[in-house]
Protein backbone atom coordinates (compact mmCIF):
# COMPACT_ATOMS: atom_id res chain seq x y z
CA UNK A 1 0.00 0.00 0.00
CA UNK A 2 1.10 3.57 -0.98
CA UNK A 3 0.91 5.60 2.38
CA UNK A 4 2.13 8.89 0.91
CA UNK A 5 4.19 11.17 -1.22
CA UNK A 6 6.54 14.22 -0.89
CA UNK A 7 7.20 16.06 -3.57
CA UNK A 8 9.39 19.21 -3.77
CA UNK A 9 9.47 21.47 -7.47
CA UNK A 10 7.66 18.97 -9.44
CA UNK A 11 5.72 20.25 -12.25
CA UNK A 12 3.09 22.67 -10.61
CA UNK A 13 4.00 22.09 -6.84
CA UNK A 14 6.68 23.98 -4.80
CA UNK A 15 6.62 21.42 -2.22
CA UNK A 16 3.23 19.04 -1.19
CA UNK A 17 2.90 16.46 1.28
CA UNK A 18 0.19 14.42 -0.30
CA UNK A 19 -1.07 11.32 2.20
CA UNK A 20 -2.80 8.27 0.61
CA UNK A 21 -6.18 6.30 2.47
CA UNK A 22 -5.73 2.63 2.10
CA UNK A 23 -8.80 2.22 -0.24
CA UNK A 24 -9.94 5.47 -2.24
CA UNK A 25 -7.94 8.37 -3.08
CA UNK A 26 -9.86 11.64 -5.08
CA UNK A 27 -7.84 14.19 -6.17
CA UNK A 28 -9.67 16.66 -7.01
CA UNK A 29 -9.25 20.73 -8.89
CA UNK A 30 -9.61 22.76 -11.74
CA UNK A 31 -7.67 21.84 -14.82
CA UNK A 32 -4.07 22.67 -14.72
CA UNK A 33 -3.67 22.24 -10.81
CA UNK A 34 -1.88 18.95 -11.79
CA UNK A 35 -4.16 16.32 -11.07
CA UNK A 36 -3.08 14.47 -13.71
CA UNK A 37 0.81 14.97 -13.02
CA UNK A 38 0.37 13.70 -9.73
CA UNK A 39 -1.55 10.45 -11.03
CA UNK A 40 1.49 10.03 -13.28
CA UNK A 41 4.10 10.51 -11.03
CA UNK A 42 2.75 7.63 -8.41
CA UNK A 43 1.97 5.32 -11.29
CA UNK A 44 5.42 5.63 -12.46
CA UNK A 45 6.96 4.87 -8.79
CA UNK A 46 4.71 2.04 -8.55
CA UNK A 47 5.14 0.53 -12.26
CA UNK A 48 9.32 0.74 -11.46
CA UNK A 49 8.83 -0.98 -8.34
CA UNK A 50 6.84 -3.79 -9.76
CA UNK A 51 8.00 -4.74 -13.02
CA UNK A 52 11.72 -4.10 -11.95
CA UNK A 53 11.63 -8.09 -10.61
CA UNK A 54 11.43 -9.05 -13.73
CA UNK A 55 13.32 -7.10 -15.40
CA UNK A 56 16.55 -7.41 -13.38
CA UNK A 57 16.29 -10.79 -12.78
CA UNK A 58 17.47 -10.10 -9.45
CA UNK A 59 15.95 -10.89 -6.21
CA UNK A 60 16.33 -7.43 -4.23
CA UNK A 61 16.63 -3.71 -6.48
CA UNK A 62 19.82 -2.16 -6.93
CA UNK A 63 20.39 1.66 -6.88
CA UNK A 64 21.78 1.10 -10.63
CA UNK A 65 18.63 0.18 -12.01
CA UNK A 66 16.37 2.30 -10.19
CA UNK A 67 17.91 4.84 -11.90
CA UNK A 68 17.88 3.93 -15.06
CA UNK A 69 14.17 2.68 -14.77
CA UNK A 70 12.81 5.60 -13.01
CA UNK A 71 14.59 8.16 -15.84
CA UNK A 72 13.01 5.52 -18.76
CA UNK A 73 9.79 5.59 -16.97
CA UNK A 74 9.36 9.11 -16.33
CA UNK A 75 10.28 10.39 -19.42
CA UNK A 76 8.09 8.08 -21.60
CA UNK A 77 4.87 8.97 -19.61
CA UNK A 78 4.84 11.99 -19.39
CA UNK A 79 7.18 12.65 -22.55
CA UNK A 80 8.82 16.15 -21.92
CA UNK A 81 11.59 17.29 -24.12
CA UNK A 82 14.11 16.70 -21.19
CA UNK A 83 13.99 15.13 -17.99
CA UNK A 84 14.45 18.29 -16.50
CA UNK A 85 11.32 19.94 -17.81
CA UNK A 86 9.49 18.14 -15.26
CA UNK A 87 11.59 20.09 -12.47
CA UNK A 88 9.53 23.52 -11.32
CA UNK A 89 11.26 26.80 -12.45
CA UNK A 90 11.71 29.98 -10.81
CA UNK A 91 13.29 33.14 -10.91
CA UNK A 92 16.69 31.39 -9.34
CA UNK A 93 17.14 29.63 -12.43
CA UNK A 94 18.40 26.22 -11.44
CA UNK A 95 16.04 23.91 -9.34
CA UNK A 96 16.34 20.76 -7.73
CA UNK A 97 12.97 18.21 -7.75
CA UNK A 98 12.70 15.70 -4.77
CA UNK A 99 10.34 13.02 -4.71
CA UNK A 100 9.97 10.36 -2.07
CA UNK A 101 6.91 7.99 -1.99
CA UNK A 102 5.83 5.87 1.60
CA UNK A 103 4.52 2.86 1.53
CA UNK A 104 3.76 -0.41 4.05
CA UNK A 105 6.17 -2.15 3.95
CA UNK A 106 8.84 0.57 4.65
CA UNK A 107 11.39 -1.86 2.82
CA UNK A 108 9.41 -0.59 -0.61
CA UNK A 109 10.02 3.05 0.22
CA UNK A 110 11.70 5.00 -2.80
CA UNK A 111 13.18 8.69 -3.20
CA UNK A 112 14.88 9.89 -6.41
CA UNK A 113 15.74 13.91 -7.31
CA UNK A 114 17.16 15.74 -10.56
CA UNK A 115 17.08 18.87 -11.41
CA UNK A 116 16.02 21.27 -14.63
CA UNK A 117 19.00 20.68 -16.53
CA UNK A 118 18.64 16.82 -16.08
CA UNK A 119 18.37 15.50 -19.51
CA UNK A 120 17.46 11.93 -18.72
CA UNK A 121 19.51 11.34 -15.52
CA UNK A 122 17.70 10.51 -11.93
CA UNK A 123 19.38 10.34 -8.88
CA UNK A 124 18.02 7.67 -6.31
CA UNK A 125 18.17 8.99 -2.67
CA UNK A 126 16.47 6.10 -1.25
CA UNK A 127 17.20 2.55 -2.83
CA UNK A 128 13.84 -0.14 -2.21
CA UNK A 129 15.06 -3.27 -0.54
CA UNK A 130 12.05 -4.85 -1.41
CA UNK A 131 10.09 -5.00 -4.67
CA UNK A 132 6.11 -3.92 -5.48
CA UNK A 133 4.02 -7.06 -5.82
CA UNK A 134 2.09 -5.99 -8.13
CA UNK A 135 1.59 -3.71 -11.71
CA UNK A 136 -0.16 -0.82 -11.22
CA UNK A 137 -3.01 -0.02 -13.44
CA UNK A 138 -3.71 3.38 -15.27
CA UNK A 139 -6.63 4.29 -17.05
CA UNK A 140 -6.57 7.05 -19.30
CA UNK A 141 -9.42 9.48 -20.27
CA UNK A 142 -9.43 7.59 -23.91
CA UNK A 143 -10.35 4.31 -24.44
CA UNK A 144 -7.97 1.76 -25.63
CA UNK A 145 -10.04 -0.80 -26.91
CA UNK A 146 -10.11 0.30 -30.62
CA UNK A 147 -6.79 1.28 -30.81
CA UNK A 148 -5.67 -2.33 -29.18
CA UNK A 149 -5.18 -4.48 -32.52
CA UNK A 150 -1.03 -4.08 -32.91
CA UNK A 151 -0.74 -0.98 -30.80
CA UNK A 152 1.48 -2.81 -28.56
CA UNK A 153 3.89 -3.72 -31.31
CA UNK A 154 3.94 -0.86 -33.01
CA UNK A 155 4.73 1.31 -29.88
CA UNK A 156 7.79 -0.89 -29.31
CA UNK A 157 8.79 -0.73 -32.75
CA UNK A 158 8.60 2.89 -33.67
CA UNK A 159 8.27 6.15 -32.44
CA UNK A 160 4.51 7.38 -31.51
CA UNK A 161 3.74 10.13 -29.54
CA UNK A 162 1.60 8.56 -27.16
CA UNK A 163 2.23 8.20 -23.13
CA UNK A 164 3.57 5.04 -22.75
CA UNK A 165 0.59 4.31 -20.14
CA UNK A 166 -1.32 3.28 -23.10
CA UNK A 167 0.96 0.65 -23.98
CA UNK A 168 1.09 -0.56 -20.34
CA UNK A 169 -2.46 -0.81 -20.30
CA UNK A 170 -2.87 -2.30 -23.58
CA UNK A 171 -0.55 -5.37 -22.42
CA UNK A 172 -2.90 -5.63 -19.76
CA UNK A 173 -5.64 -5.86 -21.49
CA UNK A 174 -4.53 -8.51 -23.91
CA UNK A 175 -3.95 -10.72 -20.71
CA UNK A 176 -5.43 -14.25 -20.84
CA UNK A 177 -8.57 -14.43 -18.93
CA UNK A 178 -8.30 -15.77 -15.43
CA UNK A 179 -8.95 -18.83 -13.88
CA UNK A 180 -9.55 -20.75 -10.47
CA UNK A 181 -10.34 -19.50 -7.04
CA UNK A 182 -10.67 -15.87 -8.44
CA UNK A 183 -13.05 -16.40 -10.63
CA UNK A 184 -16.38 -16.07 -8.05
CA UNK A 185 -14.97 -12.68 -7.02
CA UNK A 186 -14.31 -11.76 -10.67
CA UNK A 187 -17.90 -12.86 -11.73
CA UNK A 188 -19.36 -10.06 -9.00
CA UNK A 189 -17.88 -7.44 -10.12
CA UNK A 190 -18.34 -8.40 -13.70
CA UNK A 191 -21.95 -8.89 -13.85
CA UNK A 192 -23.60 -5.31 -12.98
CA UNK A 193 -20.57 -4.13 -16.22
CA UNK A 194 -21.93 -6.85 -18.65
CA UNK A 195 -25.61 -5.90 -17.99
CA UNK A 196 -24.71 -2.66 -18.07
CA UNK A 197 -22.97 -3.05 -21.51
CA UNK A 198 -25.72 -5.38 -22.62
CA UNK A 199 -22.91 -8.04 -23.38
CA UNK A 200 -19.69 -9.76 -22.56
CA UNK A 201 -16.61 -8.55 -23.97
CA UNK A 202 -14.39 -10.85 -26.22
CA UNK A 203 -10.89 -10.91 -27.69
CA UNK A 204 -9.86 -12.85 -31.01
CA UNK A 205 -7.38 -14.65 -32.40
CA UNK A 206 -6.33 -11.65 -34.43
CA UNK A 207 -6.37 -8.92 -31.51
CA UNK A 208 -9.95 -7.83 -32.07
CA UNK A 209 -12.26 -6.72 -29.15
CA UNK A 210 -15.69 -7.90 -29.61
CA UNK A 211 -18.71 -6.78 -27.41
CA UNK A 212 -20.88 -10.07 -27.35
CA UNK A 213 -24.69 -9.53 -26.98
CA UNK A 214 -27.02 -12.04 -27.33
CA UNK A 215 -25.02 -14.25 -29.61
CA UNK A 216 -23.47 -11.92 -32.04
CA UNK A 217 -20.40 -10.27 -31.52
CA UNK A 218 -20.19 -6.22 -32.24
CA UNK A 219 -16.79 -4.43 -33.27
CA UNK A 220 -15.65 -2.58 -30.46
CA UNK A 221 -15.39 0.02 -32.34
CA UNK A 222 -19.23 0.52 -33.41
CA UNK A 223 -20.06 0.33 -29.78
CA UNK A 224 -20.66 3.61 -28.09
CA UNK A 225 -17.70 5.66 -26.52
CA UNK A 226 -18.96 5.14 -22.59
CA UNK A 227 -19.25 2.00 -23.08
CA UNK A 228 -16.22 1.07 -24.37
CA UNK A 229 -14.90 2.80 -21.19
CA UNK A 230 -16.97 -0.09 -19.25
CA UNK A 231 -15.74 -2.78 -21.54
CA UNK A 232 -11.87 -1.47 -20.78
CA UNK A 233 -12.66 -1.98 -16.82
CA UNK A 234 -14.52 -5.53 -17.78
CA UNK A 235 -11.60 -6.95 -19.25
CA UNK A 236 -8.91 -6.00 -16.87
CA UNK A 237 -11.53 -7.01 -14.13
CA UNK A 238 -11.51 -10.81 -16.17
CA UNK A 239 -7.87 -11.44 -16.72
CA UNK A 240 -7.05 -10.19 -13.00
CA UNK A 241 -5.41 -7.39 -13.32
CA UNK A 242 -8.13 -5.62 -10.72
CA UNK A 243 -8.63 -8.23 -8.28
CA UNK A 244 -6.62 -8.81 -5.36
CA UNK A 245 -4.38 -6.60 -3.81
CA UNK A 246 -2.78 -3.99 -6.39
CA UNK A 247 -3.39 -0.40 -7.92
CA UNK A 248 -5.67 1.37 -9.99
CA UNK A 249 -5.12 5.17 -11.78
CA UNK A 250 -7.77 6.36 -13.54
CA UNK A 251 -7.53 9.92 -14.96
CA UNK A 252 -11.38 11.18 -15.29
CA UNK A 253 -13.89 7.71 -14.81
CA UNK A 254 -16.41 10.30 -15.80
CA UNK A 255 -15.35 11.36 -19.02
CA UNK A 256 -17.75 10.82 -22.21
CA UNK A 257 -20.30 9.05 -19.52
CA UNK A 258 -24.01 10.02 -18.81
CA UNK A 259 -24.96 10.28 -15.02
CA UNK A 260 -26.56 6.22 -14.94
CA UNK A 261 -23.21 4.95 -16.52
CA UNK A 262 -21.66 7.42 -14.21
CA UNK A 263 -23.25 5.92 -10.94
CA UNK A 264 -22.25 2.35 -12.06
CA UNK A 265 -18.90 3.31 -11.90
CA UNK A 266 -18.89 4.97 -8.52
CA UNK A 267 -20.49 1.75 -7.22
CA UNK A 268 -17.56 -0.40 -9.27
CA UNK A 269 -14.86 1.39 -7.82
CA UNK A 270 -16.12 1.21 -4.30
CA UNK A 271 -16.37 -2.74 -5.02
CA UNK A 272 -12.51 -2.70 -6.05
CA UNK A 273 -11.41 -0.83 -3.35
CA UNK A 274 -13.55 -3.82 -1.19
CA UNK A 275 -11.67 -6.29 -2.97
CA UNK A 276 -8.67 -5.14 -1.87
CA UNK A 277 -7.58 -2.72 -4.67
CA UNK A 278 -6.01 0.70 -3.83
CA UNK A 279 -7.41 3.23 -6.52
CA UNK A 280 -6.53 6.47 -7.18
CA UNK A 281 -8.96 9.06 -9.23
CA UNK A 282 -8.81 12.53 -10.42
CA UNK A 283 -12.10 14.12 -11.40
CA UNK A 284 -13.71 17.32 -11.13
CA UNK A 285 -16.91 15.67 -11.34
CA UNK A 286 -19.48 17.09 -8.86
CA UNK A 287 -21.82 14.26 -9.98
CA UNK A 288 -19.10 11.59 -9.59
CA UNK A 289 -18.29 12.90 -6.11
CA UNK A 290 -21.61 13.27 -4.53
CA UNK A 291 -22.74 9.58 -5.59
CA UNK A 292 -19.32 8.49 -4.16
CA UNK A 293 -20.38 10.38 -0.88
CA UNK A 294 -23.83 8.53 -1.33
CA UNK A 295 -22.73 5.21 -1.44
CA UNK A 296 -19.64 5.43 1.12
CA UNK A 297 -22.54 5.82 3.83
CA UNK A 298 -24.51 2.85 3.02
CA UNK A 299 -24.01 0.52 5.04
CA UNK A 300 -22.10 -2.30 2.50
CA UNK A 301 -19.74 0.91 2.00
CA UNK A 302 -18.63 2.08 5.73
CA UNK A 303 -15.57 0.17 6.06
CA UNK A 304 -13.95 1.92 2.64
CA UNK A 305 -11.66 4.23 3.85
CA UNK A 306 -11.54 7.36 1.50
CA UNK A 307 -9.03 10.78 1.71
CA UNK A 308 -9.92 13.29 -0.56
CA UNK A 309 -7.27 15.43 -2.32
CA UNK A 310 -8.12 19.17 -3.15
CA UNK A 311 -5.21 20.70 -5.37
CA UNK A 312 -5.67 24.47 -5.25
CA UNK A 313 -3.71 27.06 -7.49
CA UNK A 314 -1.72 29.70 -5.02
CA UNK A 315 0.88 32.01 -5.83
CA UNK A 316 3.91 29.87 -4.90
CA UNK A 317 2.75 26.49 -6.98
CA UNK A 318 -0.11 24.55 -6.22
CA UNK A 319 -0.85 23.85 -2.45
CA UNK A 320 -2.99 20.84 -1.09
CA UNK A 321 -6.04 20.71 0.61
CA UNK A 322 -6.56 17.11 2.21
CA UNK A 323 -8.75 15.27 4.57
CA UNK A 324 -11.15 12.39 4.82
CA UNK A 325 -14.27 13.96 3.62
CA UNK A 326 -15.36 16.58 0.56
CA UNK A 327 -15.69 19.21 3.28
CA UNK A 328 -12.16 18.77 4.26
CA UNK A 329 -10.30 19.99 0.72
CA UNK A 330 -11.69 23.90 0.80
CA UNK A 331 -13.41 25.53 -2.31
CA UNK A 332 -12.65 24.11 -5.22
CA UNK A 333 -13.67 26.54 -8.13
CA UNK A 334 -14.79 23.55 -10.57
CA UNK A 335 -17.31 22.46 -8.08
CA UNK A 336 -18.91 25.98 -7.25
CA UNK A 337 -19.66 26.58 -10.84
CA UNK A 338 -21.37 23.30 -10.59
CA UNK A 339 -23.51 24.54 -7.46
CA UNK A 340 -23.84 28.02 -8.96
CA UNK A 341 -25.33 26.84 -12.31
CA UNK A 342 -27.90 24.95 -10.38
CA UNK A 343 -28.77 27.83 -8.44
CA UNK A 344 -29.02 29.80 -11.55
CA UNK A 345 -31.44 27.64 -13.25
CA UNK A 346 -34.05 27.31 -10.45
CA UNK A 347 -33.73 30.77 -10.22
CA UNK A 348 -34.49 31.22 -13.53
CA UNK A 349 -37.46 28.62 -13.71
CA UNK A 350 -39.37 30.51 -11.06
Amino acid sequence: MLKSVSLENFTVFKQAQVTFASDLNVIIGENGTGKTHLLKLVYSSLYVGAKGNKEQGATNPTKAHFQTAIAHKLHAVFRPDELGRLARRDRRGRQRCEVSCFFTPDEQNLAFSFNTTSKSEVTVDQTPSAWVEKLPVFLPTRELLTIYPGFVSLYETTHLPFEETWRDTCILLGAPLARGPREQRIKQLLVPLEEAMGGKVELDQAGRFYLNVAGVSMEMHLVAEGLRKLAMLARLIATGSLIDKGFLFWDEPESNLNPKVIKLIARTILNLCRSGIQVFIASHSLFLLRELDILSQAEEFKMVNSQFIGLHPGEDGVEVQQGSTIDDIGPIDALQEELSQSDRYLDAET
